[in-house]
Parts: C-alpha cells; sequence; structure tokens
C-alpha cells in the first residue's frame, strides 16, 4: 500500500511556525504541521502492525485496502486516519510484542478494509467474525446479524444490512459523535476520571446535536479562527459517561478526537478550545524534544489540587492560555462573565510561566516554546478586563498558591514556595 509505505521523515519546524504554535493563536502553517505530523506517525503505526501481523488473513485484508485505495485513496486515508483507528492500532502492536498477553484483535483489520471498500464503492467480499453479536465498521457505524458465526460483507451490505446503525454525525456535517467504536478511546483510559458513554439513545444524540450547534454558534461569534481551527484538527468527538470526574480529555493514541461530556454550549465551547490545545502541544511533541524532565510530580498547577510533572505542567499552561484568549474576546461580545474568566485563567498561566521558563530541563526549543508562550500572554495587557478584576484574580490565586505550599512542604524546593 502506498500510504502506509511511507517512513516518518524528520520535520523541520521553522521558528515562526513555533512561535505560532506557543501562542496558541492558529496559524495556517501550525493547523499543517500538526496534520501532516498525525499522518505520518499514523502511517508508521500502520506499517508496523503489518510487519509483524502473522498469517493470510491479515494479508488478505491489507490487499482489500491496496484495492480500495487504488481505486479512491480519499476513502483509504478517512479510514486509516480516523482517530480510533490509531487507538486500535497502538493496542495491537503492544499485543504483538507482548506474545504471552492477550491476543492482538487482527480481525479488526478486516472491518477496517471492509468500512475502506465500501466508501470506495467497489466490488468485493471479505469474511468477518462479529464481537458480541456486532461487527462495527469504523467511520461507518455497525451491523447487527441475525445470527452468530461468520459474516459476509460485501459492496451492499451496508446498504441491505437489517437494522444497520450508522454512526452519528453532528450537524457540523464533518464530525462523527463516535459512541459506537470499540476502540474510541484506549482501554486504560476508562476509569472514573475519562469513561466512555455506551451507546447513546435518540434523544441522547439529539441533545448532542442541539449542545453541539449551540457551540459552535458561539465559537464562530466570539473566535472564528479558533472555529475554523477545531474544525480542521477535530475529526471525532468521544461522549464521557455521566460519571466521569473530568469535563473533557485528548488521548493521544486518539490523534484527532477528544472525550467531552454533554454540556451546555458555553462549557462545550470552551472544553473544545481546551481540549484541541492538548492535541496540538502532542503532535508537536513528537516531532520536537521541549524538555527531558521525568514524569515526577513536583510542581504547583493552579488549576489542579495535585502536584504536577514539567510535562503536565507545560500542557495546563499551554491549553489554559488558549483558554484566557478565547474568554478575552468573547467578553468584547458580552458574553456573561467572560471578563472574570479571562482573568482567572490568565493570572494562573502568568503565576506558573516562571517556573516553566527557569526550569534547567528546558531544551532550547522548550526555552523558545515557552518565551513565545509568556510573549502571548503579555500580550493581552492590550486589552484588559475592566476595573481591577485582574489584580483581584492574582490576589485571590496568591491565596491559594500559599495553601496550596502548606499542604506540600516536601516540594518547596521545586516549586518555589
Amino acid at each position: 500500500m502506498s500510504e502506509a509505505q511511507t517512513t516518518l521523515a524528520p520535520f523541520a519546524v521553522s521558528a515562526p511556525t513555533l512561535r505560532a504554535l506557543a501562542s496558541t493563536e492558529p496559524s495556517p502553517e501550525g493547523t499543517r504541521l500538526v496534520r501532516d505530523v498525525r499522518r505520518s506517525k499514523r502511517l508508521l503505526l500502520l506499517r508496523a502492525v503489518l510487519d509483524r501481523a502473522p498469517g493470510a488473513e491479515a494479508a488478505e485484508h491489507w490487499a482489500l485496502l491496496e484495492e480500495a485505495e487504488r481505486h479512491d485513496p480519499g476513502a483509504v486515508r478517512d479510514v486509516l486516519h480516523y482517530p480510533a483507528t490509531g487507538v486500535w492500532a497502538e493496542e495491537t502492536l503492544r499485543r504483538l510484542h507482548a506474545p504471552d498477553g492477550p491476543p492482538a484483535d487482527l480481525g479488526h483489520l478486516g472491518a477496517l478494509a471492509a468500512a475502506a471498500a465500501l466508501r470506495a464503492g467497489i466490488t468485493f467480499k471479505v469474511t468477518l467474525r462479529p464481537a458480541g453479536g456486532r461487527l462495527v465498521l469504523p467511520t461507518l457505524g455497525l451491523l447487527r446479524p441475525d445470527r452468530p458465526g461468520l459474516l459476509a460483507v460485501t459492496e451492499r451490505s451496508w446498504a441491505t444490512a437489517p437494522d444497520p446503525l450508522p454512526l452519528h454525525a453532528l450537524p457540523d456535517g464533518r464530525t462523527a459523535l463516535d459512541d459506537l467504536d470499540p476502540y474510541r478511546a484506549p482501554a486504560r483510559e476508562d476509569s472514573a476520571h475519562v469513561r466512555p458513554a455506551r451507546r447513546l439513545t435518540p434523544k441522547g444524540h439529539k441533545r448532542w446535536d442541539t449542545q453541539w450547534s449551540g457551540a459552535l454558534t458561539l465559537l464562530r461569534r466570539y473566535d472564528s479562527t479558533r472555529a475554523d481551527e477545531i474544525g480542521r484538527l477535530l475529526r471525532s468527538v468521544v461522549p464521557l459517561a455521566g460519571g466521569s470526574r473530568s469535563s473533557g480529555a485528548t488521548l493521544p493514541a486518539a490523534a484527532g478526537s477528544v472525550m467531552a461530556r454533554a454540556q451546555a454550549p458555553p462549557a462545550l465551547a470552551a472544553t473544545l478550545v481546551h481540549e484541541v490545545q492538548h492535541g496540538k502541544l502532542a503532535a508537536l511533541a513528537d516531532v520536537l524534544t521541549l524538555h527531558t524532565a521525568d514524569r515526577a510530580p513536583r510542581h504547583w498547577a493552579p488549576w489542579r489540587s495535585d502536584p504536577r510533572p514539567l510535562d503536565g505542567l507545560v500542557h495546563g499552561a499551554y491549553a489554559h492560555l488558549a483558554l484566557a484568549g478565547y474568554w478575552q474576546r468573547a467578553a468584547l461580545y458580552g458574553a456573561r462573565g467572560a471578563w472574570a474568566r479571562h482573568a482567572r485563567l490568565r493570572a494562573q498561566v502568568a503565576a506558573v510561566l516562571p517556573a516553566i521558563r527557569a526550569h534547567p530541563q528546558l531544551t532550547a526549543t522548550g526555552r523558545e516554546f515557552a518565551d513565545a508562550m509568556a510573549e502571548a500572554e503579555r500580550a493581552m495587557d492590550e486589552l484588559p478586563p475592566p476595573g481591577d478584576q485582574h489584580a483581584t484574580a492574582r490576589r485571590t490565586l496568591e491565596r491559594e498558591r500559599r495553601a496550596w505550599c502548606e499542604k506540600h512542604p516536601e516540594l518547596a524546593e521545586f516549586t518555589g514556595c
């Protein structure tokens, strides 16, 4: 397959592109870099899976993907670069490297091939084994066979299968609400913090449609460039289960997807802004080393109660910097409570940037990135909130910092408490 033969080439990130990404402000160059990194990483991962996949069945499924690509490269690209495909590929490669553990789900490669072939509109036949009485075809939906056992999928199966359940498309027409794919989230992420919801009811889909439309309306009104960036970088949304403690999450294995809780449009818009930044920074970190620090949690992050490693601190500051900019723009349009949110978020970012910039394990590139973040934060002075809201937010944050330091005296040498 021509795409899968591509190897991950070195990425040259120009200084202007690095600064644009560091500012969190959308740019054509930054968006292009993120998409190119994701694509190259996915192809390298799929190539590694194919190289280790045993048996004739995997070769047959790959041959079908190649045939579909000859007819419609875009159809194959849509399936192979779908976020859930990355989760499957990482999990499969991990299991292929650990033969004593659970067996790899190589049968899912057939589902990918069938979905690509259906989208390409070619004549084909492939035999697959449904799991739990259902067969998920990534990017399309699921089939529920009348009887257990093997299922022959042909060109017209999707249209003629009894009671097919299509993947729900959100009202923008290009983002899927994925409550079907078994690989929509890594199994190890199924926890109280981020737990994907089970299949939603029609009422649940309708609720999401309403909230999604409202969130996009707000994004386009307050910050049209971020709305456009979200449209370009986001392929699917995975609804979180109601008991999840988080309002949103981004999982590196599922590049191009965010997990989000059903919430009112203003909150959902902010969640999308926040989570898309995590995805951008994860892509950048795949090709640039910003620091060499370990994962030990040592740092104060004002948006969390627990200590954070440097990487988590950088990620949090980056996402909150974008949110501060978003709420600043929303405030100019009169959004209720926007100035207070902006002041609080900006104060949080400003409070941790000195620790990030002074960290001895930043690389030269990381220092340039952190300096550009600080420059973007300072530029917010051009549109300050009315009254003393920013000063009030800083004073409140300083009280919170002192209280946190009292709870973590063992970290004083790392936090400057």
